[in-house]
């Protein structure tokens, strides 16, 4: 199956999962557990997901994290949240978010090196 397929194929499963758990879980901290586990998984992904072959780490890479984290949505809710009054939630929003994101990742990066 040609990389690109499998690429599609995951962003759909991913754009699903995020959309599900959004409608299931109605708050705006969703997106950003969202956004900790994609960025815990890539990190995990890219040091014990090695024995993968490249097409199916593309595949669960872009295709399946890329379409279940959202950076837009990061952003504009953090805008939202400013605009409607609340800069210290947009602020802790923006930073949980971006440096938690960091830190998942590299916790997901240093997991899967002592697993691989």
């Amino acid at each position: 199956m040609p990389t690109a397929l499998l690429v599609a194929l995951g962003g759909v499963a991913g754009v699903l999962a995020r959309y599900g758990l959004t409608v299931w879980v109605q708050s705006i901290w969703t997106v950003v557990a969202i956004n900790l586990v994609g960025s815990f998984l890539l990190g995990l992904l890219t040091t014990a997901g090695a024995h993968f072959s490249n097409d199916v780490r593309t595949a669960l890479g872009v295709g399946v994290l890329g379409g279940f984290t959202t950076l837009s949505t990061l952003t504009v809710q953090t805008v939202l949240e400013a605009d409607g009054g609340r800069p210290a939630t947009a602020a802790v929003y923006f930073a949980v978010s971006t440096f938690g994101g960091l830190a998942c990742a590299a916790l997901g990066y240093a997991v899967g090196r002592v697993i691989a």
